[in-house]
């Protein structure tokens, strides 16, 4: 996506440059202003800011063509690009001008524009980029990302839990379950809409995440697929929810225990919905995983307090707003509990044991309630191939619904198409 960093600037590349299809999902460039006395001072500027992608212009009003000569800058940021752009000339310019008229200027949004939340999702930012330290950042936003929101003791635990509708709603109840290292909060818009259609919604931030309590390791709490399913049985105890629930899990790890509890307690779920899950052995592990089992490296990786809205951005064709990414990344921001908790789960989990468990526990020898995939096509970890092999396993009792446009969190991506497949199914 662009981020105009600096209002006057702008940018005309031809489409096959940087908006290919491939791209639009995945880009996110930021276009600067510089001038050369003054390299050092934006070279901090950039490598505080979230973005993967940089374009350095030389000029406030440097027009970019496919003749534009790329130069390499002396900044060093990690995985993240720097490229710096030469001005073209005044004839040039004139040309490209006297023709923009001739062609629609290309639009990589074109294709959401009949979505309400992701056109709002969608970051064009109206001011530069805020300057702060980390308790500035805080100030700002600790109250963020609690609707709907109280904490309950359950044990020894503090769950900080979702709850929308009542105990008297006539349809049910429904337990929204999140993946890792999200929260919640993803699901806030979808059990809204749902408890006005007679729903008694939950949503818990599984332990070590979000807004719930984040022990040490090994006091009291050690992170193992055992310990979260131990937990959320005395969680479901507490908030007195005892007939058959319906049942909706979203992500990875966290999001997988879900399922996997849910192959034990089937005779608790009446009902199955599955939002972007990893659901075969051969489901590929994203590459935060994969680097917070390196050790030393991975306990580097779990302190990083953006990694949650990178992760988030990653999977899907969208850029968090700054005040979605703001609760997103405020547990990692108070303290380094949450990222060791990540760390640690992470560590423990048996990926591929889990997978073939649920590759294998719902297949039709195994299962027979009804479950329904809804999947988001544009997801950058999962493709749609995963909910297919799922339901050749056992075509009688799942459905599949895509949304076109949602990434790996639907939920978040697209709230109106998964409530509206949600009631269509129930």
């Amino acid at each position: 996506m662009v981020h105009w960093y600096q209002p006057n600037a702008w940018l005309k590349v031809q489409s096959e440059i940087l908006w290919s299809p491939q791209n639009i999902p995945s880009l996110q460039l930021v276009v600067l202003y510089h001038a050369r006395k003054s390299q050092p001072t934006m070279a901090s500027s950039l490598l505080s800011l979230r973005a993967t992608s940089f374009l350095i212009l030389s000029t406030p009003t440097t027009h970019l063509s496919p003749n534009s000569k790329p130069r390499k800058l002396g900044i060093r940021g990690g995985r993240r690009n720097f490229l710096a752009f030469s001005s073209t000339s005044s004839s040039e310019r004139a040309g490209e001008e006297e023709s923009k008229d001739d062609k629609p200027g290309f639009n990589p949004f074109g294709f959401v524009t009949d979505n309400p939340s992701s056109r709002s999702a969608i970051q064009l930012p109206e001011s530069p980029a805020e300057d702060g330290n980390v308790g500035q950042m805080l100030y700002r936003i600790e109250n963020k990302g609690k609707e709907y929101g109280s904490y309950v003791k359950s044990g020894k635990l503090r769950w900080f839990v979702r709850e929308t509708g009542s105990s008297n709603s006539r349809r049910g109840t429904i337990l929204f379950l999140h993946g890792a290292p999200t929260q919640s909060f993803s699901y806030r818009e979808v059990m809204s809409q749902m408890s006005s259609s007679g729903y008694h919604c939950f949503a818990p931030d599984w332990i070590g995440f979000g807004f719930s309590d984040k022990p040490q390791p090994g006091y009291g709490f050690n992170y193992t697929e055992d310990e979260f399913h131990s937990a959320l049985e005395k969680l479901l105890e507490v908030l007195n929810i005892t007939s058959p629930f319906i049942l909706v899990v979203q992500g990875f790890l966290v999001g997988s225990y879900g399922l996997t509890w849910a192959l034990k307690n089937s005779e608790k779920v009446s009902q199955l919905v599955i939002l972007n899950s990893p659901l075969t052995v051969s489901s590929a592990l994203p590459g935060l995983f994969k680097k917070l089992r390196i050790p030393l490296f991975g306990e580097f990786t779990c302190q990083n307090a953006i990694e949650a809205e990178r992760f988030i951005e990653g999977g899907s064709p969208y850029v968090l707003k700054n005040e979605k990414a703001d609760v997103y990344r405020l547990p990692y921001l108070s303290s380094g509990a949450p990222g060791f908790a990540l760390l640690e789960a992470a560590k423990k989990a048996n990926f591929g044991d889990i997978l073939g468990r649920i590759s294998s526990g719902f297949s039709s020898s195994s299962w027979d309630k009804p479950i329904l995939l809804v999947w988001g096509l544009s997801d950058k970890y999962l493709p749609l191939s995963e909910a297919e092999a799922l339901q050749k396993g056992n075509p009688d009792a799942v459905q599949i619904k895509q949304i076109e446009g949602a990434g790996h969190m639907p939920q978040e991506d697209w709230p109106e198409k998964v409530v509206e497949a949600l009631r269509k199914f129930l």
